[in-house]
């Protein structure tokens, strides 16, 4: 049974750069994984693709045959890829049973109203058994601003309402947002997305100039549908860390149903794989103390830690080399050999 994640964003979110990440991390830890580039405009994918829409369609070639803009382009264009599965059942198949990331376009249409990407990934868990998470990434930037903050957590919410997918809403380059204006609250309120109503005096002081009854009243109703759904929470991650890097993706593997299979688990109960690692889990306060109060004091500490590991993994590789011993027909080299190549001139 395949895995793989569908990962979604609008423009600028890092999907690509995930991709590219995530990718490396399991190659990494030794899983099996590739790559499917499903935008037709990208065509300096920063990693190697096991799969391109590119080769079945280009951007340019439906702009200058259809006479259509960049976005009804990528529209038409998964429309295409929807009418020929094939193609992409097939390229999958070669792949067996690999981990696949699905990189996709940024147009939000395709994961809010449009229904092309929703019948691709229905079709593929359908007929090639696929265990799919979508994978909804958005800059942490969207936190400084109370209006983006919202429009963030509603495009969250339907995306996961039109997809019907096990979903996870993941806040990216977190790195970066203690180098921004300190928020008004913890982190944990803007990933639990619990009471919005905290935060609409700031939302009403953002935008003084449109400030009435109606504006406020259209604010609160937006936050009651949000915490009716009660589906929306984040998690945050930086890229290039490791450890945010594997908790996002035990976090993934738990919603897909993948350290249920057979490459984890195999042998041990529901209840044990169900809990096994939970300490590795950050909850909110871990993430706030971890990004934003010490976030200095918890780089440099990882750091060193990564240093003794290097040591600890350059010792084992020496103690390997020690332990096969010399290798026949090579001569060996004692102290202060050098090289052991010695240089002869011939007289003339």
């Amino acid at each position: 049974m395949p895995f793989g994640q569908l990962v979604l964003g609008s423009p600028g979110a890092g999907k690509s750069t995930y991709c590219d990440g995530m990718h490396q991390f399991m190659s990494a830890i030794g899983r099996q994984c590739s790559v499917i580039n499903l935008d037709p405009a990208n065509d300096q994918a920063s990693y190697p693709c096991a799969l391109d829409i590119r080769d079945l369609v280009t951007l340019e070639e439906i702009m200058s045959d259809d006479r259509l803009g960049p976005n009804g382009g990528v529209l038409y264009a998964l429309e295409e890829l929807e009418n020929n599965f094939e193609w992409l059942e097939n390229g999958l198949k070669e792949l067996g049973d690999d981990y696949v990331l699905f990189d996709c376009p940024g147009q939000v249409e395709l994961y809010t109203h449009h229904a092309s990407l929703r019948n691709i990934f229905y079709r593929l868990q359908k007929r090639l058994n696929y265990r799919l998470v979508a994978v909804h990434l958005s800059d942490c930037f969207c936190l400084t601003q109370p209006s983006l903050y919202i429009s963030t957590v509603l495009l969250s919410l339907r995306a996961m309402l039109q997809m019907d997918l096990p979903h996870i809403n993941v806040l990216t380059k977190i790195d970066k947002i203690s180098s921004y204006d300190p928020l008004p609250f913890n982190l944990d309120f803007y990933t639990e997305v619990q009471d919005l109503s905290y935060l609409m005096p700031i939302l009403d002081a953002e935008a003084p100039a449109i400030r009435s009854d109606k504006f406020g009243a259209l604010n609160n109703a937006v936050a009651n549908l949000v915490e009716q759904f009660g589906l929306v929470n984040f998690e945050v991650l930086a890229v290039e860390n490791k450890k945010s890097m594997m908790h996002l993706l035990r976090v993934i593997d738990r919603a897909g149903g993948y350290v249920f299979g057979s490459a984890e688990g195999a042998n041990d109960t529901v209840w044990q794989v169900a809990v096994r690692n939970d300490s590795s889990l950050l909850d909110s306060i871990d993430v706030q103390d971890r990004w934003i109060d010490n976030k200095a004091e918890y780089d440099e500490r990882e750091r060193l830690e990564e240093e003794e590991q290097e040591k600890i993994r350059e010792a084992q590789a020496q103690a390997q080399m020690d332990a096969a011993g010399p290798v026949p027909g090579l001569p060996q080299l004692g102290p202060g050999d050098g090289s052991g190549i010695k240089v002869v001139r011939k007289k003339k």
